[in-house]
C-alpha cells in the first residue's frame, strides 16, 4: 500500500506542477510594474497567447473586446504601443476609469505558439485590430469577406484619439483620454433596467472574496467563530451563484482542518502566522478574483456602494436557491456570519438585533427570502435618513424601498388611504426575487456555459455536507474526495488520507447547482 501512495503522491505533484506551469504561462497580470530605471511605462493591455486567448476572452465581465494582432519585430507595431496603452488605461486593470466595458488585449503573431490563432484571423499586416463581443472571439475566427460578422476590423485607430473616437462612434460614448477615476458618465440606474443584475454575478465573486481577505487580515477565525465560518462554506458550495466561488469553497472546506486546526490557538500556530498564509494560498473565487473594481455595485464615488452592495446580492441570491429544508440552516449560517465577520460594529449589530427578533424557525424558502427582504429594506428605511441628514448618499444610486415599481408594478399594491406605506403582495415580491436573484443574476454566466455540469470538476463541486449534520469539513472532504476520483490522481491520494480520520457526514445532496 505505501508503494501506491507513493506513487499517487508523484502523480499528485505532477498533476499539480503542470497546473502551476499552466498558469504561468497561459496568463499574466493586467499591470506590469514600472522600470523605474528605464522609465517603461506600465502595460494595460492584457497579453494573450494560444493557450489563454478563450479562456480570457470567455471570462471577462466586460461588454466589448478589443484585440490587436502585432509582431514585436515590427517598428510600426513598437511606435503604435504607446497609443494602444492611453485607450487600455481607461479600461483594463484596478485602477480604471471605466472598468468591465471594453477589454484590451493583444496578441504577438512573430511568436510560432500563435501563428494558427493569427491565421484564423487572416492576419495580412500589422498592426491590426479587431472590435466585438468577447465571446465572439472564443474558439472563432474573421474573414475580409465574411457577411454579418459580429467581429469587426477597427480600420481607423492609428492613434489614441483616433481609436478612441472609433470606440465612441460604436457604443455612442464620450470617453476621453484624460478622463479619470470615478467620472463614468455611463453608470446606468439599477431601478430601472432588470438586465443589469446579471453582471452582478461578477460583484458576488468580488465580495466573496473581499470578505474572506478582511477575515484573513483581521484574524477573524477563532475558537468561538470557527464553526460559523463552515456553515457558512457549506452554504457556499452548495448555493453560491458562481461556480469558481463554489468550487473554492468546497477547497477551503476540505482543508480546514488542516489550515485551521482546533488546537491552533493552543498550540500558538496563530501567532506565527502559519495558519493565516497557507489559507492565503486558497483563492477561493479563482486566480482571478478580487478584481479590484465592481461592475452592477459600482458607486459615483469611491465610497459608495461596492462591498457592501456586493454582500447583499450574495445574501439574497443564496436566500432563493436553497430548498425549503435548508431555510432555516441558511438563516442561522448568514445571521452568524455577519455577526462574527462583518466588521462595521453598528451595521453588524443592527443585523443581529433582526435576526434575534426571530421568534420560530424558518421552514419554507418563500419565508427566508421575504424575512432577508424585509431586514434589507428596514436598513435601507434607515439608512434613507442617516444620509440625507449628513448628505452622505450616493446621488447617482439613492438608497430605496426594493424592489421599485420600475422593477415589480405587481409587487406594489394600491397605497394604503391611511398613511404613505406600501402594501406589497408578498407573493409577486417572492416571485421576483426568484427571478432576479436566481435566473437573471446567473443569465450571463449560463450564456457563456460557465454553470454547466462539466464532470469530474461538477462533481467536486456538487457534493456537500448536510445542513444537519455536525460541521465537520475533514467528513465534507471524504464526501468531495470520493466523488472525484476522476478528477485525477490527486483526489484518489486526497481520498486515501481522508479515510484514516475518524470523521463521518451525512451525503445533502447530488444535483447540478
Amino acid at each position: 500500500m505505501s508503494q501506491i501512495y507513493l506513487v499517487l503522491s508523484l502523480l499528485s505533484l505532477l498533476w499539480l506542477s503542470s497546473r502551476a506551469t499552466s498558469v504561468s504561462s497561459g496568463s499574466r497580470s493586467i499591470l506590469r510594474a514600472i522600470d523605474a530605471e528605464n522609465g517603461d511605462l506600465r502595460d494595460y493591455a492584457v497579453d494573450l497567447n494560444v493557450t489563454n486567448f478563450d479562456a480570457v476572452l470567455r471570462d471577462t465581465p466586460a461588454t466589448f473586446a478589443v484585440v490587436e494582432f502585432f509582431a514585436h519585430w515590427c517598428p510600426a507595431c513598437r511606435n503604435y504601443k504607446p497609443h494602444y496603452e492611453k485607450v487600455a488605461r481607461l479600461f483594463n486593470g484596478p485602477d480604471a476609469v471605466h472598468p468591465g466595458i471594453i477589454l484590451m488585449t493583444r496578441v504577438d503573431c512573430a511568436s510560432k505558439i500563435n501563428t494558427k490563432l493569427c491565421d484564423k484571423f487572416s492576419i495580412g499586416h500589422y498592426p491590426m485590430l479587431f472590435w466585438g463581443p468577447p465571446p465572439k472571439f472564443v474558439s472563432g475566427g474573421w474573414e475580409p469577406k465574411q457577411e454579418k460578422s459580429e467581429i469587426r476590423l477597427i480600420d481607423d485607430g492609428r492613434t489614441a484619439d483616433r481609436l478612441l473616437n472609433w470606440i465612441n462612434k460604436q457604443m455612442g460614448s464620450s470617453f476621453g483620454l484624460d478622463d479619470e477615476k470615478f467620472e463614468n458618465e455611463h453608470l446606468s440606474s439599477n431601478a430601472s433596467d432588470p438586465g443589469q443584475i446579471a453582471r452582478a454575478v461578477y460583484d458576488v465573486e468580488e465580495a466573496t472574496s473581499t470578505a474572506f481577505d478582511i477575515i484573513l487580515e483581521h484574524k477573524m477565525i477563532k475558537p468561538e467563530t470557527r464553526a460559523s465560518l463552515i456553515k457558512f462554506l457549506q452554504l457556499l458550495v452548495a448555493h453560491h451563484p458562481s461556480r469558481r466561488c463554489r468550487k473554492g469553497s468546497a477547497e477551503v472546506l476540505v482543508n480546514f482542518d488542516d489550515l485551521c486546526p482546533s488546537d491552533m490557538w493552543l498550540t500558538g500556530k496563530q501567532e506565527d502566522g502559519n495558519g493565516k498564509g497557507a489559507l492565503r494560498n486558497f483563492q477561493i473565487c479563482g486566480k482571478d478574483v478580487p478584481r479590484g473594481y465592481w461592475m452592477f455595485c459600482r458607486g459615483s464615488k469611491n465610497e459608495t456602494r461596492g462591498f457592501s452592495c456586493g454582500l447583499w446580492v450574495l445574501l439574497h441570491s443564496l436566500s432563493v436557491r436553497i430548498e425549503d429544508g435548508e431555510s432555516q440552516f441558511a438563516f442561522t449560517a448568514i445571521c452568524e456570519f455577519v455577526h462574527n465577520f462583518f466588521i462595521c460594529e453598528e451595521c453588524r449589530q443592527h443585523f443581529y438585533d433582526m435576526c434575534s427578533s426571530v421568534s420560530s424557525p424558518f421552514n419554507k424558502t418563500r419565508d427566508f427570502a421575504l424575512w432577508l427582504w424585509s431586514a434589507h429594506n428596514k436598513v435601507n428605511e434607515r439608512l434613507i435618513k442617516e444620509e440625507a441628514s449628513l448628505r452622505t448618499e450616493d446621488p447617482k444610486f439613492p438608497k430605496m424601498i426594493w424592489p421599485p415599481k420600475q422593477l415589480c408594478s405587481s409587487c406594489h399594491l394600491p397605497r394604503s388611504q391611511r398613511n404613505n406605506s406600501i402594501d406589497w403582495d408578498q407573493d409577486e415580491v417572492f416571485k421576483f426575487l426568484t427571478n432576479y436573484y436566481g435566473k437573471m443574476l446567473v443569465s450571463l454566466y449560463k450564456d457563456k456555459k460557465l454553470l454547466g455540469n462539466d464532470g469530474a470538476n461538477g462533481a467536486l463541486e456538487d457534493l456537500v455536507a448536510s445542513t444537519s449534520a455536525v460541521v465537520v469539513p475533514v467528513g465534507a472532504a471524504l464526501a468531495i474526495a470520493v466523488a472525484s476520483c476522476a478528477f485525477g490522481a490527486l483526489a484518489c491520494y486526497w481520498r486515501s488520507q481522508q479515510k484514516s480520520r475518524k470523521y463521518f457526514h451525512q451525503l445533502h445532496s447530488l444535483k447540478n447547482i
